[in-house]
């Protein structure tokens, strides 16, 4: 069968001077060419720097960064300081009130903190059910208190500040509280998701301070001010993550959770309890194919509960056993075969990836998903035609003890990604889940709305139970994707880099590393690539960013094409051999690159 062309808009993002052959990966130290924006702007070619660097989704954040690391900070420090600053000034993606995953290495070893939230004790498999037996719809169940889950940002930063940290943990919260008195201007993003959410308004607290007497949000410029989030910072600057998990701001979330007329379990027992984790990072060689010189990665992802680390491995993985291998940025073949590589990688996730505290992975272990004789076997699937939908695999002696999870809405979230002047860097993914959480506001922050991450439905339609089910305790599957790269041979740092952006995130962080590694694309021409991907369905396209012939050709190959908004927010930080750093943010949001 002839291959079906493919015009890919790869094109009119690649360097302007590319030539046919695939750039090596020092081609990030040649001269960038401007790209596009949706809008039409010229894209920045990218940050350069020498000493440190913070890559984070608002400029002020990543400001607040800087002012760490230029006063002698670690990278846990300036994470800790972009934190709160984004709890603030980023409200619809992040904060206090939810959890986060942080990669952390320090040049000898490298470490995978957990602050996921958890489920209320009193939580039951039957959370999301209705009285007849079916799932709530995704906004029945987050709206209010029901989907609150304990939060754990704050308890994982302390944890990786008492190890890493360099300046007094009351000094970081310094930036986040001269701005939430002092007041900062509403960015035009924050204002037309204000505009576009049809809940938000409804919880009293969050109305007076986002909104205006007659019902309009706050206008883009206007001075926003927080006194009340700036005192509850002041208390954690003073007395740690136990003002927030104990006493009066503790009673002030479970009223406001068990109060609401959608009421959730959430106790103060269950936020006294809350216990940050250290995991170990899910690492593996990566070695791409057609590099000159060769090159051999190791590439570490976040373990389970999130899914993101073993996705992203397994279609890179996956790829490097097909065609794709070979084939260079522009040729029309890739699309197919990544999408391809990612229905098998999603199918293994809704199969068995869930707490691993809770949940036995599958043969001998989580590697035994990334194995390379396994993904082998996988890859062999993918024919010429799409499967649409691919099934489940079963890596050698991997019981089948749960049913698959059916796809569910996931959104929201926030990344950054910091390198300071002592060896150490740190990618960390940060979340209250959809854009404004619960819509429940507490003492000028919001409250998250994670449990939405577990099944709704328990089992399936056979009473066979699901692996990622609602369970007291439990943390719900993550697709976050914070990871860091090595050379493999020397072990120095070549990469920090996540996103947000749901179950997206996987694709637009496996993007930024197949075209940074595979093509050797600067980072922000990287990050400035069109999007796509698969969730085990339909074929996903960042819509506008694509011709018509590309969704024609993808379904002549029996793809079901869909033109999605897949609003990346892909931050990333490189060093290259020369000991220089190079930084990207994605202008699909407000990121900013800042550092020294």
């Amino acid at each position: 069968m002839k291959p079906v062309s493919l015009s890919l808009l790869f094109l009119a993002t690649l360097l302007a001077a590319a030539c046919s052959s695939t750039p090596t990966p020092d081609a990030a130290d040649s001269e960038l060419q401007p790209a596009k924006t949706a809008a039409g702007e010229v894209a920045p070619t990218g940050w350069r720097g020498r000493k440190y660097a913070v890559a984070t989704a608002h400029p002020l954040a990543s400001e607040a960064g800087q002012q760490m690391l230029h006063a002698g900070g670690s990278a846990v420090d300036a994470a800790i300081a972009a934190q709160m600053v984004l709890t603030l000034v980023e409200p619809q993606s992040s904060g206090i009130g939810g959890g986060a995953f942080l990669l952390h290495d320090d040049g000898r070893r490298t470490l995978a903190y957990d602050g996921r939230e958890t489920a209320p004790a009193a939580a039951s498999e039957k959370l999301f059910l209705m009285p007849d037996g079916q799932p709530m719809t995704f906004h029945e169940a987050i709206i209010g208190g029901r989907a609150v889950g304990v939060p754990g940002t704050l308890r994982m930063l302390e944890m990786a500040h008492a190890e890493y940290g360099r300046l007094p943990w009351g000094s970081l919260f310094g930036p986040a509280i001269a701005l939430a008195e002092g007041g900062f201007p509403v960015s035009r993003r924050l204002h037309e998701q204000l505009r576009s959410d049809p809940h938000l308004a409804r919880d009293p607290s969050a109305a007076a301070y986002f909104y205006g007497a007659d019902g309009e949000p706050r206008a883009i410029g206007s001075i926003l001010r927080n006194p009340e989030l700036a005192a509850v910072l002041r208390r954690i600057a003073s007395e740690g993550a136990r003002a927030l998990h104990e006493g009066d701001i503790a009673q002030a979330i479970v009223d406001k959770v068990q109060k609401h007329a959608n009421p959730g379990r959430l106790s103060l027992a269950d936020l006294a309890a809350y216990q940050a984790k250290k995991r170990t990072p899910l690492c593996h060689r990566y070695s791409p194919k057609e590099v000159d010189p060769p090159r051999t990665y190791r590439i570490c992802g976040f373990p389970p509960p999130s899914s993101g680390g073993i996705a992203i491995a397994q279609i890179l993985g996956i790829l490097e056993q097909t065609g794709a291998a070979s084939l260079k940025a522009e040729d029309p073949l890739w699309l197919h075969y990544y999408t391809e590589a990612a229905r098998l990688a999603f199918a293994d996730r809704a199969q068995y990836v869930a707490d691993p505290d809770f949940v036995a992975a599958p043969a001998d272990g989580w590697q035994s998903l990334i194995n390379p004789d396994y993904l082998f076997a996988r890859a062999q699937l993918i024919g010429e035609q799409s499967m649409r939908v691919a099934p489940p695999g079963q890596p050698r002696g991997a019981m089948l003890s749960y049913a698959p999870m059916p796809e569910q809405f996931e959104q929201g979230t926030s990344h950054l990604s910091i390198v300071d002047a002592y060896g150490n860097a740190l990618a960390m993914t940060t979340t209250i889940e959809d854009a404004f959480g619960a819509r429940q506001m507490v003492r000028g922050f919001l409250l998250n709305n994670e449990l939405s991450d577990f099944s709704f439905a328990p089992t399936d339609a056979n009473g066979v139970p699901i692996a990622n089910r609602v369970q007291p305790g439990k943390r719900p599957r993550s697709s976050m994707s914070p990871t860091l790269v090595f050379d493999d041979d020397s072990g120095d740092l070549v990469l920090s880099g996540g996103s947000p952006g749901g179950a997206l995130i996987i694709h637009y962080t496996a993007k930024l590393l197949y075209a940074t590694l595979n093509w050797g694309f600067p980072l922000q021409q990287a990050i400035d690539l069109p999007n796509f991907g698969s969730l085990n369905g339909p074929t996903l396209l960042e819509e506008k960013r694509f011709p018509p012939s590309t969704s024609e050709a993808l379904q002549a190959r029996g793809h079901e094409v869909k033109e999605i908004g897949m609003v990346s927010g892909l931050q990333a930080i490189r060093r290259h051999r020369a000991g220089v750093l190079s930084g990207g943010a994605d202008l699909r949001r407000e990121g900013r690159v800042a550092g020294e």
